[in-house]
């Protein structure tokens, strides 16, 4: 396995090491010693999958309190991910970072406690899974637009499918800060 840095703290690229041969490939998607050797040393108590067509847009999200960590992957198809830092007193309060993830790639993306995370569907669907350290807490859910200018997302679609409720969130200026996580070192 290999792990990458993805452009803002705690945020990294997993690259699994991939097995195949003319049935098909294996690859361990999670092995919890193997991760904790790199430093991911967490466990998950959910997972979820959501299915969608191209040009769905789902974000941007995160739960405050009740933070999730989130290991996303792409299990049919390719999406557009992007992770947001949205501690605040964070240095890198209101950055964003982005990776391709795709079926073929196999590529999973680790999205720490603090950060937002949406994705944006580019093949015609995307099945996509991701493992969270906790539960959902509907009082908890919270989001950001996925369109903020401050957030300078460079999305690879100009208008995406978005339910009402991400149409509508608030840009991350107009937050209160007992919304948002606090940084710590």
């Amino acid at each position: 396995m290999k792990v990458v840095d993805a452009g803002l703290p705690g945020c990294k690229i997993i690259e699994p090491r991939v097995h195949g041969d003319d049935r098909g490939v294996f690859f361990e998607s999670w092995n919890k010693a193997a991760w904790a050797a790199h430093g991911l040393d967490f466990d998950f108590v959910q997972s979820n999958v959501s299915v969608s067509e191209r040009g769905v847009l789902r974000g941007l999200h995160y739960q405050w309190p009740h933070a999730q960590g989130k290991l996303v992957s792409v299990l049919e198809g390719e999406v557009y991910d992007v992770a947001v830092d949205v501690r605040h007193g964070s240095p890198t309060f209101g950055r964003s970072t982005a990776v391709l993830l795709s079926a073929d790639s196999r590529r999973e993306f680790w999205i720490p406690e603090g950060y937002a995370h949406g994705f944006v569907v580019l093949s015609a669907r995307a099945v996509f899974h991701y493992l969270c350290t906790a539960p959902y807490v509907r009082e908890a859910d919270a989001g950001l637009r996925w369109n903020d200018a401050r957030l300078a997302i460079d999305w690879p679609v100009g208008a995406p499918r978005l339910s009402d409720k991400d149409a509508n969130l608030p840009f991350l200026d107009d937050i209160p800060r007992d919304r948002l996580p606090e940084f710590s070192e």
